[in-house]
């Protein structure tokens, strides 16, 4: 039996509301919208499990991710449902009706499966502007799909949302070094390194050469949130609140690393529920 285009979003739904917490302003936008968020949502986590999490037994670098997010990438060209790949028919009948109705670049879903395949073998970034393209790609397209679905395609809340979604993705992988390291990634670009070795960057904690690496970073980080934090009032509610608690919760990624002297080898920096009540708070007097 053929998939019904509702049968597919609904699918999209269940699985964006499995995950509310890493996908929350599934929760926050306008009911009309949620079932096409939900589908942005399932395309994303989709490519991002076949780059991580469907092949923990292959090798890292395994050519297999990368073949198998070719073939998912594909998909968007597709124009007849019934020849859909049984394994994401419902994500793409989904996307593409959305797609349609919003006028949505495909290029802002090739970005995304474009990152997830360079994750899967690209360890080490040169430089700070080669670690930009990467969020560009992996970071940036889903805050101005979510601005294209409220109805926004300017330039001025693109670079905005842009700079909020790059400085998430950064505090994100200073927050995660301890857990990169078990990956054999580092995101601080070489560049800034400043004589550092693997081995310090590696090592059980952060030495005082690695500290001021990562201080550095968090400040740099900050200055992207302090660029997009005018967003919210360009914004409807209750997105406005979304995107108010998403800054929030990023400053409050890389307090916690100031707060932990800027070494998170040793600990990952984690946030419990006074914590997010905090952010919340913040939020609502931004």
């Amino acid at each position: 039996m053929p998939l019904s285009l509702e049968s597919a979003y609904a699918k999209c739904e269940r699985l964006a509301n499995s995950h509310y917490e890493n996908f929350p302003v599934a929760k926050m936008v306008p009911k009309r919208l949620r079932k096409h968020v939900a589908a942005v949502y399932a395309f994303a986590r989709t490519a991002d499990d076949i780059a991580d999490e469907e092949h923990e037994s292959i090798a890292e670098d395994d050519p297999a991710r990368i073949e198998r997010l070719a073939e998912f990438e594909a998909q968007l060209d597709v124009s007849d449902p019934s020849g859909l790949d049984p394994r994401w028919d419902w994500i793409f009948a989904a996307c593409s009706d959305t797609v349609k109705k919003f006028s949505i670049p495909k290029s802002l879903f090739r970005d995304l499966v474009s990152a997830f395949a360079q994750d899967v073998v690209k360890k080490r970034y040169a430089d700070f502007p080669e670690l930009l393209d990467y969020c560009r790609r992996s970071a940036n397209p889903v805050g101005r799909l979510v601005l294209l679905l409220h109805g926004f395609s300017d330039e001025e809340r693109f670079a905005m949302s842009d700079d909020i979604c790059t400085a998430l993705q950064l505090a994100n992988f200073w927050q995660d070094m301890r857990v990169d390291k078990l990956k054999n990634r580092i995101y601080i670009p070489m560049s800034d390194w400043r004589g550092a070795t693997e081995s310090e960057i590696f090592a059980d904690s952060a030495g005082a050469r690695v500290r001021e690496i990562v201080k550095f970073q968090v400040e740099r980080t900050r200055k992207l949130f302090d660029r997009g934090e005018k967003l919210p009032s360009l914004l409807p509610f209750p997105l406005s609140l979304e995107i108010r608690a998403t800054i929030a919760g990023g400053r409050a990624i890389l307090d916690k690393i100031e707060s932990q002297g800027f070494d998170t080898l040793s600990k990952r920096p984690a946030f419990g529920r006074l914590d997010k009540l905090r952010i919340l708070i913040r939020a609502l007097a931004s």
